[in-house]
């Protein structure tokens, strides 16, 4: 190594730490605690994975419980929205990847009509499943269900509906739907609920 890179890296080294002691000296005398505070102590560490004496004495608010309960259940509402929305983006993310990739095969100079043609075909297939998929959806959600996501995968329909349990009559409202708007048969559709 040169003599030169040495010294440099020894000065960079010395100004990092510099900082880094100035920025603990900063922090100490501006919150008035030392900057370790934030360290486990030895003894802390030691009694990791140790039984503790609780008194059953301590009485439970049950305000507390309340709150906790309300939390948890709002917590899992904004998991299932997240599911749905995310879904959903996943879904039609994939869908216009699809038909960029087509897109380009039609804007290339080097690709023969007939591949041309079937990726016209294709992009025409994809919309028309898009457009099914949209009138599905708010057509199911006309009938009283919170919110759904649908997948198509060749002839395979796959319904989430956002649902605590599903009743026949609804399960049956919803395949007539898909089966009347997608063209499918019965047995291609699979409805869960989440």
């Amino acid at each position: 190594m040169n003599l030169k890179n040495i010294k440099s890296n020894q000065i960079i080294l010395f100004v990092v730490a510099l900082m880094l002691v100035t920025a603990g000296y900063l922090s100490y005398t501006i919150k008035g605690t030392p900057v370790s505070s934030n360290i486990v102590s030895e003894n802390e560490v030691a009694s990791i994975g140790d039984a503790q004496l609780v008194s059953s004495n301590n009485i439970i608010d049950e305000n507390s419980l309340n709150i906790a309960s309300v939390e948890t259940s709002t917590n899992t509402q904004t998991t299932q929205d997240d599911y749905f929305a995310t879904s959903r983006l996943g879904r039609d993310t994939m869908y216009s990847q699809m038909i960029e990739s087509y897109q380009n095969l039609l804007d290339n100079q080097n690709v023969s009509e007939e591949q041309k043609t079937v990726a016209t075909q294709e992009i025409t297939k994809i919309n028309n499943t898009q457009n099914s998929i949209m009138i599905c959806e708010n057509l199911i959600k006309t009938k009283g269900i919170d919110d759904v996501v649908i997948f198509v995968n060749d002839k395979s329909i796959n319904v989430i509906v956002k649902a605590e349990k599903l009743e026949p009559d609804t399960i049956a409202q919803i395949q007539n739907i898909i089966a009347r708007e997608m063209n499918a048969e019965i047995d291609n559709i699979h409805i869960s609920n989440k």
